[in-house]
C-alpha cells in the first residue's frame, strides 16, 4: 500500500526532473547537479519498489522503510515545486520593471542566481544525503522485472447452497423472473449481471438462484466457473465441458475444446454461471462465449463480477448495484453468526451493540459474518462495546473481516490506490461532487497531463469511471448527481492512506510533534471554529491540503464561523499548502497573507461574504482552480489576476454584484471554467476576447449582449467550437434592436453535440434564427425563453429529440402557436416533459395540427395568459399534473377534456369559472387524486348535490381537496 503512493510519487519527480523547461532553468541557477545526483539515487531506489509492493504486506521493515521513501519523496517534490515556482515568478516579473532593471545590469548574472542557489542547495544536499542513507537501508529488496500479480484465486467457492442465507428476497424474485422469463432477444443467450462491491453477496445471491428447482427444472444444461482473475479462456472452457458432457476428453487447443463445447450446447436451453468476473478484455470474452451461440433461445449467463467495464463493452449501459443487507436482515444475520439465534430478542443488552457493529460493517454480509464469527466467545457487553469501538481495520481477524475489499484495492493500479486514498480525507456518509473531487486529484498533482495524450480533467472523469465501475463509489441514493463511499471502503481508504492523510475533529488527539509528519488533513466546517483548535498547527509545515468538510444536507441559513486569528496568523505560516478550502465560513474579507502561499493550486471561497479578492491574488502563480460561486457580495476582481496564467477553473456562478471582468481575461489559455462573463463598453471585455478561450467548456453565461454592434465579432467568439453543456444569453431588459439582435444571435450558435441546457433573455429581435430548435441539438434537455417580447412567433422546438422540460415566458407578441413549435405533422415533441407557459399577455390561440404531439408530457402549467380563449390539443395522455392561474374558463375546459388522465389539478383566478362551467370541467374528473382552488370567487358549489359529493368521495376515497383565498362555499357531502 505505502509502495503505491511512493511509487507513484516518484515518478511525478522524474516526470518534472525530465522536463527540458525545467531542467533549463535549474542550469540556469547551478542546481542542475544537485538535482541531477539526486536523480540518480532516487533510480537505484525506483528499481525496488517492484520487490517492495510484494513483501510490504508482510515484513514490517519493508513497510518502514517505504514510508520513509514517500515522506522523502514529499520532500523532493516541494523543492522541485519551488523551483519551478520561481521559473515562472521570473517569467511574470519583467527585467524592466521599475527601477531594478538598471541595478541588475550592473550586477554580474553569477550574483543575480545565489538567491535560489544559496537557498535551495542546502536542502538538495540533505534530501541527498537522506537517500543514500536510505539505499543503504534496503531491508533486502532486489530489483524485479515486474510487480507480482496479487492473487484474487477462489477456487474455494463453489455452487452448492450455503446453509443460512438471511434476506435478498426481493432480489431474488427479481433475477429469477429474468432467468425463467426475461424479454425477447435476437440473441440465443443474454447476460444477467450481478454486480457489486466484495463482499456484499454476489456469489450467494447466484447459488441461491443456481440451485432453485424451479430454475433446475427450467434449463437442460447448467453449469458452474469460478474464473476469478485468470481468464484463462481454455481452462474455462475445459470446466464448462466437464460440468456439461457425459464423456471425459482431453483437447489440445481451444479450437478442439470449442467445437466440442458447441456441441453439447446445441439446441440445448443452457444456464451459465461465470463467477467471480475479473478480466475486462473483451476480446477474451467474445472468444469465451463463441460456442454458446449454438445454445437454444432462453439460455442464460450469470456473470457476477465488482466491475462494469467488460458489461459496458458488451453493450449495458446501465447496471444496478447489488445493495448492501437491510438493517433488520443485517442484524439477523449478526445473530445468527454470534449467538446461533434469528434476533437479539433474548439477547436485548447486546442489542445496542450489535446495532453499531451492522452501522460499522454498512450491512456488508462478507464483513458481519466474520465479525459474528469473532463474537462466538465474546458474550459480555464490554467485548461487544470493544468491538463496537475499535477500527476494524485492527480487529484481531481484520484479514477473515473484507479480505474481498483488499482484493478490489490490490487490482487498481498505483495511480487509482493513491486516488482511493485520497478520499481517507473525507468523513463517512459524505456526498462526493465528482468534478469537484476531480479539481482536487489536479490540484495535488495526481492528473498529470504528460502521463496521457488528454487533459487533466478528461483523465479524471475516466479514473473516477473506474472506480466507480470497481464499487468504491455508489450513486447517491437521492438520485442527485453525487456519489457516496461504503463506510467499510471509507475504513479501507484511511486504512491504505497511512500517516500522511488526517482527518482532524474534536476526538483526534495526537502529539504535536505528530503534525510534522502529516501532508493531508480535512477538519468537519462546525457553527465556530476558535483557534485553540488549532493552536499547534504552526508546527505541521508540510501540509499540503487543508480542507473544511461537512457531512448532511447544507441548509442556506446554515452560517459557520472561524477565527481570524487562524486567518491571519496560521495560515501563512503553512508554506506549501496547495489546497485550501473555506467553503461557507462567514468571512468578509481574504487576508493578503494567503496571497503568500504561492504553491496553491487551488483556493475554494464559496459561499462566503467577500466582497473582493486581495491585489496580491496574481502572485499565486501555480493556482489552478479559483471557487467564487455564490459570494453574493463579491464586485470586483483585482488587476493582478492576469498573472493567473495556470489558471484552469474561475468559478463564478451566483455572483450578482460582479458587473465588470479584469482587462486581459481573454488571455488566460488555459481556463476551461469561466460560468459568466459580461460584455462591456470601450475598455470592457469584448466579446471577441471569448476567441482565445478555446479550452472553454461546460457552463457559459453571457451577459450584455445589447452592446454587441457588429455581428462578426458574435462570430469571432466561435461557440461553435466550445465544448458548452450550459448557455445562457442575456441582452438588456429594455432591448429593441430586432434585425441586428437576430443576426448576433445568428453567429452564436453553439456546438451542437454537447449542448444540454439553453436560455434565451430579453432578446429583441421579431424571430429567432434558424439554429434555435435545430434537431441537430440531439442533446438538449432544457430550454427557456424569457422576455423576449418583440418576438412574435417562437422557435420550431417541437423536433428537439431529447427535450424533456420547456419553459415560455414573457414574450408579449405572440397571439398564435400553432406550427411554429413543430413544423411537422410527425410526432412533436416526443421527450418533452415539462412544459410552462407564463405571462403571456397577446397569446390568443394554441392549436396544432401533428398526428401525435406530447406523448410524455407529464406536468403543464399556464399562468398569467388572461387573453388564451382557443385551445384546440386532441390528447395529451401522459399528463398528470395540470396547473392554470389567471386564465379564462375555456383554457381550462379544453385543457381537462384532453388530459383525461391527470390526476392532480391546480387552479387559481379563473375567469368566467361559474357553477354552471364547474359542473362541465368535473365531469372529467376521472383519474383526479388532489385538487387545489384559489380565488375563483364565482363557483359556489364543488357537487351538485349531497349524493354527487358522496358518490365522488366514496369512489375517490384518498382525494385531497384545498381551498383558499375564496369568498363563499357551500361544500356538500365533503370533509375538509
Amino acid at each position: 500500500m505505502a509502495e503505491a503512493a511512493a511509487a507513484a510519487l516518484v515518478k511525478v519527480i522524474f516526470e518534472k526532473l525530465a522536463d527540458e523547461a525545467f531542467k533549463k532553468y535549474a542550469r540556469s541557477q547551478n542546481i542542475h547537479s544537485e538535482l541531477k545526483q539526486l536523480g540518480s539515487t532516487l533510480s537505484q531506489i525506483q528499481a525496488l519498489l517492484n520487490d517492495a509492493s510484494h513483501k510490504e504486506i508482510t515484513d514490517e521493515s519493508v513497510r518502514l522503510w517505504l514510508n520513509s521513501l514517500q515522506h522523502l519523496a514529499y520532500d523532493i517534490d516541494d523543492v522541485l515545486d519551488e523551483v519551478a515556482t520561481e521559473a515562472m515568478h521570473r517569467e511574470l516579473t519583467p527585467e524592466s520593471e521599475a527601477s531594478t532593471s538598471m541595478v541588475r545590469k550592473l550586477i554580474p548574472t553569477c550574483c543575480t542566481k545565489f538567491s535560489l542557489s544559496h537557498r535551495l542547495s542546502p536542502k538538495l544536499d540533505r534530501i541527498t544525503t537522506k537517500l543514500q542513507h536510505l539505499e543503504k537501508q534496503n531491508p533486502g529488496l532486489i530489483v524485479k522485472g515486474e510487480k507480482p500479480k496479487i492473487n484474487t484465486n477462489r477456487r474455494n467457492e463453489t455452487s452448492l447452497p450455503e446453509r443460512d442465507v438471511v434476506g435478498r428476497e426481493v432480489e431474488k424474485k427479481k433475477l429469477l423472473n429474468q432467468l425463467l422469463v426475461g424479454e425477447s432477444s435476437k440473441e440465443k443467450f443474454s447476460i444477467l449481471p450481478i454486480v457489486g462491491l466484495g463482499g456484499v453477496g454476489k456469489t450467494t445471491l447466484a447459488r441461491i438462484l443456481y440451485n432453485d428447482t424451479r430454475v433446475k427444472d427450467h434449463f437442460e444444461l447448467m453449469a458452474w466457473v469460478c474464473v476469478s482473475d485468470e481468464c484463462d479462456v481454455f481452462k474455462i472452457s475445459e470446466t464448462i465441458f466437464e460440468c456439461v458432457a457425459t464423456e471425459n476428453k482431453q483437447f489440445k487447443d481451444v479450437n478442439q475444446l470449442q467445437i466440442a463445447l458447441r456441441e453439447q450446447f446445441k439446441d440445448k436451453r443452457f444456464l451459465l454461471v461465470l463467477d467471480d468476473v475479473w478480466n475486462q478484455n473483451y476480446d477474451d470474452w467474445e472468444i469465451l462465449v463463441r460456442p454458446f451461440h449454438s445454445g437454444a433461445a432462453g439460455s442464460r449467463v450469470i456473470m457476477t463480477t465488482r466491475q462494469q467495464d467488460l458489461l459496458k463493452k458488451i453493450g449495458f449501459n446501465h447496471v444496478d448495484n447489488l445493495e448492501s443487507l437491510s438493517h433488520e436482515d443485517a442484524l439477523s444475520l449478526l445473530a445468527l453468526h454470534a449467538l446461533d439465534v434469528d434476533n437479539f430478542d433474548s439477547h436485548e443488552t447486546l442489542k445496542p451493540q450489535a446495532e453499531g457493529i451492522v452501522k460499522k460493517c454498512g450491512g456488508l454480509p462478507l464483513a458481519l459474518k466474520a465479525i459474528g464469527r469473532l463474537l462466538r466467545t465474546k458474550t459480555q457487553g464490554e467485548e461487544w462495546d470493544d468491538v463496537v469501538k475499535s477500527n476494524i481495520w485492527d480487529l484481531e481477524n481484520a484479514d477473515a473481516i473484507v479480505p474481498a475489499l483488499r482484493l478490489s484495492y490490490h487490482d487498481l493500479s498505483a495511480d487509482l490506490k493513491r486516488l482511493f486514498a485520497y478520499c481517507s480525507l473525507f468523513p463517512k456518509d459524505f456526498m462526493f461532487d465528482k468534478e469537484e473531487l476531480i479539481l482536487l486529484w489536479i490540484a495535488e498533482g495526481y492528473l498529470n497531463e504528460s502521463t496521457a495524450d488528454k487533459s487533466p480533467e478528461r483523465l479524471g472523469q475516466e479514473y473516477f469511471e473506474k472506480l466507480l465501475s470497481r464499487s468504491f463509489f455508489q450513486p447517491a441514493p437521492n438520485g442527485e448527481s453525487f456519489f457516496v463511499m461504503h463506510d467499510l471502503m471509507n475504513d479501507l481508504a484511511t486504512f491504505v492512506a497511512g500517516e500522511y492523510f488526517l482527518k482532524f475533529d474534536n476526538q483526534t488527539e495526537m502529539a504535536e510533534e505528530a503534525l510534522g509528519k502529516y501532508r493531508h488533513m480535512s477538519f468537519m466546517r462546525e457553527d465556530y471554529v476558535g483557534f485553540l483548535k488549532f493552536e499547534a498547527f504552526p508546527r505541521a509545515r508540510s501540509l499540503r491540503t487543508l480542507l473544511a468538510v461537512y457531512v448532511g444536507v447544507e441548509q442556506s441559513w446554515n452560517t459557520f464561523y472561524i477565527s481570524n486569528k487562524i486567518l491571519v496568523d496560521l495560515l501563512p505560516q503553512l508554506k506549501l499548502l496547495r489546497v485550501l478550502s473555506l467553503r461557507r465560513f462567514n468571512i468578509s474579507e481574504v487576508p493578503d497573507a494567503i496571497c503568500s502561499l504561492n504553491h496553491l493550486r487551488y483556493l475554494n471561497l464559496s459561499r462566503t461574504n467577500i466582497s473582493k479578492l486581495p491585489e496580491n491574488v496574481g502572485n499565486l502563480y501555480n493556482l489552478q482552480t479559483l471557487i467564487v460561486f455564490g459570494c453574493k457580495s463579491l464586485s470586483t476582481l483585482p488587476k493582478s489576476f492576469l498573472k493567473l496564467k495556470k489558471l484552469r477553473h474561475f468559478d463564478i456562478r451566483d455572483t450578482p454584484y460582479l458587473k465588470k471582468l479584469p482587462l486581459g481575461i481573454g488571455e488566460l489559455k488555459n481556463l476551461q471554467t469561466l460560468p459568466k462573463v459580461i460584455i462591456g463598453g470601450d475598455g470592457d471585455f469584448a466579446i471577441t476576447k471569448l476567441k482565445g478561450l478555446e479550452n472553454l467548456r461546460g457552463e457559459l453565461s453571457v451577459e450584455g449582449l445589447h452592446k454587441v454592434q457588429i455581428p462578426m465579432h458574435a462570430r469571432e467568439a466561435n461557440l461553435s467550437q466550445k465544448r458548452l453543456t450550459k448557455l445562457k444569453m442575456k441582452w438588456g431588459n429594455d432591448s429593441q434592436r430586432g434585425s441586428l439582435e437576430k443576426e448576433v444571435l445568428a453567429e452564436l450558435k453553439p456546438h451542437t453535440d454537447t449542448l444540454k441546457h439553453f436560455e434565451v433573455k430579453y432578446y429583441g429581435g421579431v424571430e429567432f434564427p434558424g439554429w434555435v430548435g435545430d434537431p441537430t441539438f440531439h442533446q438538449l434537455v432544457h430550454v427557456s425563453l424569457k422576455g423576449c417580447r418583440k418576438c412574435t412567433s417562437l422557435p420550431p422546438l417541437g423536433q428537439l429529440p431529447s427535450l424533456k422540460e420547456l419553459l415560455i415566458q414573457g414574450m408579449d407578441d405572440v397571439k398564435v402557436i400553432s406550427l411554429e413549435l413543430s413544423r411537422s405533422t410527425d410526432v412533436t415533441f416526443p421527450s418533452l416533459e415539462i412544459l410552462r407557459f407564463v405571462d403571456m399577455s397577446s397569446w390568443e390561440v394554441w392549436s396544432t395540427n401533428s398526428k401525435v404531439m406530447f406523448p410524455c408530457l407529464r406536468e403543464l402549467q399556464i399562468r398569467n395568459c388572461p387573453n388564451l380563449s382557443d385551445v384546440s390539443l386532441e390528447a395529451l395522455p401522459s399528463l398528470r399534473v395540470l396547473r392554470i392561474e389567471r386564465c379564462g374558463e375555456s383554457v381550462l375546459r379544453s385543457l381537462v377534456k384532453a388530459a383525461s388522465s391527470t390526476t392532480k389539478l391546480e387552479i387559481g383566478s379563473i375567469l368566467g369559472l361559474t357553477n354552471e362551467v364547474w359542473r362541465g370541467v368535473t365531469v372529467n374528473f376521472g383519474a383526479v387524486e388532489e385538487l387545489c382552488i384559489q380565488i375563483c370567487h364565482e363557483i359556489r358549489y364543488l357537487w351538485e348535490s349531497d349524493a354527487e359529493a358522496s358518490k365522488v368521495l366514496e369512489r375517490k376515497r384518498r382525494m385531497r381537496i384545498t381551498l383558499g383565498a375564496t369568498s363563499y362555499y357551500h361544500l356538500l357531502g365533503c370533509c375538509i
